[in-house]
């Protein structure tokens, strides 16, 4: 396997809100170069530009297309973070670890700056992360670089080293702020390896030759073309990522292999840093003008029909469309993969009570100081469900484990490993700071909080959640059913016998696939020919036994196009002649209440239309 069919640059964002509605500077753009074209795709949420990526993942995948995936981030930390923050020197490592440390959700709402300071705990004196509001500024986390002191860091990578104008990794705020742009950049990878497992590799620290290739990229490497390239109204990070992916996409397949196996193992590298002109001159190359197609081109969109955008049909569709299924509430423990009906707010607190983060001994922060330290011990101890009766002595510790509920005269805990035991009393070191190793009830979910929105798709980690704040059952919307039939003369049933007239049904195996990957419940409805009543009394039965419909052919204006004919006849049926091919064209109507999708016949224009038209659809509907 060599080269690259597909090309996707990514601009990626650390907004804490969503995007405007209109494309707009300091978003997501996402650029998609691909048999000499390049689209560039506008999210709010990082939330939305990681679903987009993943189908479009997918997609390529199964179409047989090797993807490079660019992501203006680095994917590692200066040399000896790995090892200081997981023990490991392995950039993976780190990877896991924020993926477990962030949350992110689907309005870009997060805890970078929680973590950061968290991070920032593990290291002695003050750093290395920095930069935040001025309100969320605490001794952990500074406003300003220069507070820091004594963290052992180096300030940037070799990478960064090499380049005047890149920004250090440990900035989280203002313009530049990249240290945000990792933090909450790097799980979302983490989250494309674990889905697409061996089918993707890392670059360079992996040099698997793998259908998926993720690599950092940093678009500003050819600022100076990307100023004369930019469209007169083109918003300049739509442009870095078009030029850029452009330039990659030129690049000898030999060349491009060669860049991306150069790097550090530990702290990465920037895919192209050093060949600079190099790119320029193949983005040069490839955007030179070219003679335009002939009149009859058998691909292009024939004149004098009033073709239906992309995007101008999804947006008419979402307006027509609302939830089909009806609502039940159902034990938590049993809900995985089913959709939120309301949104959840937490019962109860989570922890319910301030608890012991360690083994050790607990005190009053106030009895303490200072150099060597010695309390007496007090009788009894505290244990994770077996709280301690009673109050702490002024002046005295008490042994606590972990969980264990703080008692009263008890603010702060001191590492067991930190402690001499002798003689009824205890030693160790000042000064500890006031509640070190304990936990604020409340501190992961507040009582009454928001804990998981309407219309999310419950994963095994939600379920862990719901359970923690008192929930132990949900109202969630019932399985979308999805009927799938298949229509006309022309088709035969694989493996019958051969038939140089006859087609074998391809379509139905893979839509019902389609919907059962995508979480629905596949109902398939069969085969019927081009036969009006049959196709009538199918429908009928579909409308019971499913809440969506999916056929193939007969949705065009033919004479034997009889789905299109009978969802006219009923008075509710549209035909778009979609500006999309593979793929038009596309009834979509109603039959007894239950969504009619009538899908081009073609199965590549069949799975073409699903994806782009009926995925989002049953979003809605389910």
């Amino acid at each position: 396997m060599s080269g690259f069919d597909t090309v996707v640059m990514v601009d990626w964002s650390a907004r804490s809100k969503p995007s405007p509605k209109r494309p707009t500077k300091d978003s997501i753009f996402v650029a998609i170069h691909r048999g000499g074209r390049t689209d560039v795709v506008y999210h709010r949420t990082r939330h939305a530009a990681t679903d987009a990526l993943i189908c479009l993942l997918e997609t390529e995948i199964a179409s047989g297309r090797r993807v490079l995936a660019g992501f203006d981030f680095p994917f590692g930390f200066p040399m000896g973070f790995a090892k200081a923050l997981t023990g490991h020197a392995d950039p993976f490592a780190v990877w896991e670890d924020l993926a477990r440390r962030i949350t992110d959700d689907e309005t870009n709402a997060n805890n970078r700056f929680e973590v950061a300071a968290a991070l920032n705990r593990l290291f002695p004196g003050i750093g290395p992360f920095w930069g935040c509001p001025k309100a969320a500024a605490n001794a952990d986390l500074p406003e300003k670089g220069s507070l820091r002191t004594d963290h052992g860091m180096e300030e940037t990578r070799k990478a960064e080293q090499k380049l005047r104008s890149a920004q250090p990794c440990w900035k989280l705020f203002t313009t530049g702020s990249v240290g945000s742009q990792v933090l909450l950049g790097l799980p979302r990878l983490q989250a494309l390896r674990e889905r697409f497992g061996t089918d993707l590799s890392v670059r360079p620290f992996e040099t698997g030759d793998t259908p998926i290739v993720l690599a950092e990229v940093y678009p500003s490497l050819l600022a100076k073309r990307i100023a004369t390239a930019r469209g007169p109204d083109e918003i300049l990070d739509a442009a870095q990522v078009r030029v850029l992916a452009e330039a990659i996409a030129a690049l000898p397949s030999a060349r491009l292999d060669t860049l991306l196996r150069h790097g550090d193992p530990e702290e990465g590298w920037i895919l192209g840093i050093g060949s600079e002109d190099e790119l320029t001159a193949a983005f040069d190359a490839a955007s030179a003008p070219v003679p335009p197609p002939l009149k009859n081109d058998c691909f292009a969109l024939p004149p004098g029909v009033d073709w239906t955008p992309v995007d101008g049909a999804l947006d008419r569709l979402k307006a027509a469309i609302h939830p089909v299924v009806r609502r039940q509430s159902m034990a938590t423990s049993a809900a995985a993969g089913r959709i939120l009906a309301t949104p959840v707010t937490a019962a109860r607190a989570n922890p319910p009570a301030p608890n012991s983060a360690v083994d050790g001994y607990g005190f009053a922060h106030a009895a303490t100081g200072d150099g060597p330290q010695v309390l007496p011990l007090a009788p009894g101890r505290a244990a994770a469900g077996a709280p301690f009766g009673g109050a702490v002595p002024d002046g005295h510790a008490l042994r606590i484990l972990t969980g264990a509920v703080i008692p009263e005269g008890v603010d702060t805990v001191v590492l067991e490993e930190d402690v001499t035991l002798s003689g009824g009393r205890i030693a160790f070191q000042g000064p500890v700071k006031p509640r070190a190793n304990t936990r604020k009830a409340g501190e992961d979910v507040a009582e009454g909080a928001d804990v998981l929105p309407a219309g999310r798709r419950l994963t095994p980690a939600d379920l862990a959640l719901l359970s923690a704040v008192g929930r132990p059952e949900v109202d969630v919307f019932a399985p979308l059913r999805v009927g799938v039939l298949s229509t006309g003369d022309e088709l035969a049933a694989p493996g019958s016998t051969p038939d140089p007239a006859r087609t074998y049904d391809a379509n139905r195996p893979m839509l019902l696939a389609m919907a059962d990957r995508w979480g629905y419940r596949p109902v398939d409805l069969g085969h019927v020919g081009d036969d009006r009543a049959a196709l009538r009394a199918r429908l009928d039965e579909g409308a019971d036994r499913a809440d969506a419909i999916l056929t193939s052919g007969g949705a065009s204006a033919g004479d034997e196009d009889h789905v299109s004919a009978l969802l006219s006849e009923a008075g509710a049926m549209e035909t778009w002649r979609i500006a999309l091919k593979p793929g038009r064209p596309l009834a979509l109507g109603l039959w007894s209440g239950a969504p009619v999708f009538g899908l081009p016949g073609n199965p590549v224009a069949a799975f073409v239309c699903t994806l782009i038209f009926a995925r989002p659809a049953f979003s809605v509907l389910a």
